[in-house]
């Protein structure tokens, strides 16, 4: 059953006190056995669940050598238990956006384990059954080292941030002091992932301290969002990128009704956007301000009476002031000691206790010993007419090479015209010619990706990891499932693809007149197919494969799959408008154990796809 359509266990209207973070563990365990804890999947999780999964987790890594384990898992229930758990245990739990190959590498290199969701390459410990077992459990010091967190990533490569549990309780108790009666009585909602600093306060550690129920998975889409956020009083946890998407055409009363009040965080909300939310959800979001090295700084709340004022106000216990340059450094509890940070942030003060930011101070780059300013390139871009959003980087060069400046679009309606009459090369030519009077010669982009939208992660933010893998040479199509059935047990799928003509594949494969090989559609076959069934993991034969017609750039294509159970066989064709391209048919060995290591047969087709 779909989060959105589970019924809605009642939410006390008190709640015990806020709990230290230092002794959550013993609190979650002494609160009454029957009481929410929140919802997973249409069921009802109460403390008595929480605190034998705490022990199941605290169980299984005080087994194991080592302090330092990464953490990915999708769903906070589970994450706050496994969270807790390791903290009883005496880990360090270092936290990741995603489980991407870089990612999973940079980790390897600093933890002892892997817990939960991460590939099997990295062999993560299994989730271990419920401890019914009594244990004792203890109250934390305060400098306990809790967590590693990542910053986002968004204006460079992401780096490990050290978090003491006081740092936490303090973030903690600050949000309940500032924010604890528009959420008393009201489940937890969110749209991004605890795996960052804003999901975990907001979706895990504030809620779970509270004694507040909160639904366990992350909410995808708007229609989703509206049935949930109308089942009872509620609190939304979102993003800039989320909210400013809220399609109109939705039902949102409910969630007028029910909603006490919305957070975003992970960047500013603009104006209209922020107007726009409240319309939409009944309230005008909270956004708050700071980063995973800061922890929360300041907040505000747009109000149409007066649109001029952007400032934002400081956290209690959060002391600012700003440099001769502009730039702002804050001192808090929230650091990791009582020293000044200088942040990239500039500002300027508005009134007593409030600040306007104008930007950030380290998008300075230097191509060619001259200092370049990758802000003022996206503010040179974003004043012209064809564009309405944009982002522009400094790309990696292979030795010997310059330096080039990647740019990164989405076009208005006259850029989309344009790019769809004239083309690429009309409107790179438009751009560059707008950008000349504005910005040095070296820093014009010679690289450029005209997108529908901006990519963003599970925290709704613009990575500068997405955007870089804009720029590589794509080794799938774009594929999109179509249709699925059964009969007994034959499940059929049929996929439509789209195969780049950037496809990586088609490098020398003809020079001129570039071609799908054939070993790459067996190989998208049992991709696309591994994805949504369960075949055996031994490849053993290849029957009836033909190649009819080439399959080529920017033309489509639908890949029909039909696995046959019983006789461990595969079918898949390859077909459009056109007729036939491609068929085959891959046989399995049904039982893997049985196939001794070293045998004659080919352990799988897709080696030879590399």
């Amino acid at each position: 059953m779909p989060e959105s359509s589970l019924p809605q266990a009642p939410v006390p209207d008190a709640h015990p006190p806020i709990s230290p973070l230092a002794r959550l563990a013993l609190s979650m365990h002494g609160r009454p056995p029957a009481m929410p804890v929140g919802w997973r999947d249409g069921a009802v999780l109460d403390h008595a669940h929480f605190a034998a999964r705490m022990s199941a987790w605290a169980g299984l890594l005080e087994g194991q050598a080592g302090r330092h384990f990464a953490l990915y898992l999708d769903e906070s229930i589970e994450f706050g238990a496994a969270l807790l758990g390791a903290w009883q245990a005496g880990k360090t739990v270092w936290l990741t956006a995603d489980t991407l190959p870089g990612s999973c590498a940079s980790l390897a290199a600093s933890v002892d384990g892997f817990l939960g969701q991460f590939p099997a390459a990295h062999a993560p410990l299994p989730l271990p059954a419920d401890s019914l077992a009594e244990r004792a459990w203890t109250q934390l010091a305060d400098d306990f080292p809790a967590l590693v967190v990542y910053t986002s990533g968004s204006t460079g490569a992401a780096q490990a941030i050290p978090k003491k549990l006081s740092q936490l309780a303090s973030e903690v108790a600050t949000l309940e002091r500032l924010f604890g009666e528009h959420a008393d009585g009201a489940a937890v909602v969110a749209t991004v992932s605890h795996q960052h600093i804003y999901g975990l306060l907001f979706k895990v550690l504030w809620p779970l301290a509270a004694g507040r129920a909160v639904h366990a998975h992350s909410v995808d889409y708007p229609e989703q969002l509206a049935a949930l956020l109308a089942r009872g009083p509620c609190v939304l946890a979102a993003s800039p990128a989320h909210l400013k998407r809220l399609p109109q055409h939705i039902d949102w009363s409910g969630a007028r009704a029910q909603l006490r009040a919305v957070f975003s965080s992970g960047g500013p909300l603009a104006l209209d956007s922020a107007l726009a939310a409240g319309h939409l959800l009944g309230r005008v979001p909270r956004e708050i301000y700071g980063s995973s090295e800061t922890g929360g700084v300041a907040w505000r709340q747009r109000v149409p009476e007066h649109p001029e004022d952007e400032s934002w106000q400081g956290f209690p216990g959060v002391n600012w002031r700003l440099m001769d340059d502009g730039a702002l450094e804050v001192r808090s509890a929230h650091l990791a000691d009582d020293g000044w940070l200088c942040l990239a942030d500039r500002a300027r003060v508005t009134a007593p206790g409030r600040f306007q930011l104008l930007g950030r101070s380290d998008r300075i780059v230097k191509i060619e010993e001259k200092r370049i300013s990758l802000n003022a390139i996206e503010a040179a871009l974003l004043a012209t007419p064809l564009v309405l959003d944009a982002r522009v980087l400094l790309c990696d060069a292979p030795a010997g090479e310059r330096q080039k400046v990647a740019a990164f679009i989405v076009c208005s309606a006259a850029g989309r015209a344009l790019l769809d009459v004239e083309g690429k090369l009309a409107l790179n030519r438009q751009l560059q010619t707008a950008l000349g009077g504005q910005v040095d010669a070296v820093a014009v982009p010679r690289r450029w990706r005209y997108l529908e939208q901006l990519p963003i992660n599970a925290q709704g933010k613009t990575t500068q990891a997405l955007l870089l893998a804009l720029l590589e040479k794509p080794r799938l199509p774009h594929a999109r499932l179509i249709e699925r059935s059964a009969e007994g047990e034959t499940p059929r799928l049929l996929f439509e693809l789209h195969v780049p003509a950037n496809l990586f594949y088609f490098e020398g494969h003809f020079t001129g007149a570039p071609l799908l090989p054939g070993v790459v559609q067996v190989e998208w076959a049992l991709h696309f197919a591994r994805q949504h069934l369960d075949l055996p993991a031994r490849f053993r034969a290849m029957h009836a494969l033909k190649f009819q017609q080439p399959v080529m750039p920017d033309r489509p294509v639908r890949l029909a799959l039909e696995y046959d159970a019983p006789k461990a066989s595969l079918q898949f064709r390859y077909l459009s408008d056109a007729g036939q391209h491609a068929s085959g048919r891959i046989l399995f060995h049904p039982n893997a154990a049985a196939v001794p290591d070293g045998g004659a047969d080919t352990p799988t087709p897709a080696a030879s796809a590399c």
